[in-house]
């Protein structure tokens, strides 16, 4: 299973916040914003604080990537 959180980056960019604000906001660590930063698993706690903070929902933070179907559309290209 993958995760992107580009929506996060750009709800970030919205709330003229960066990642260091979030992160002291949200109470998370550096290891953590790290993980999301390179699309890696993280608790849905981690995920629930954020959505606290930033006054959304977990869909406007995260989206599930199917990379099966992902694999094989660049396969075709």
């Amino acid at each position: 299973m993958a995760y992107r959180y580009n929506k996060l980056w750009k709800l970030l960019i919205d709330k003229e916040m960066n990642k260091v604000n979030l992160r002291d906001a949200a109470g998370i660590t550096s290891a953590t914003l790290a993980k999301l930063s390179k699309n890696q698993n993280v608790s849905m706690e981690v995920l629930g604080r954020i959505c606290k903070v930033l006054e959304c929902d977990v869909g406007d933070v995260v989206e599930y990537v199917d990379e099966t179907k992902e694999e094989f559309l660049h396969e075709q290209r």
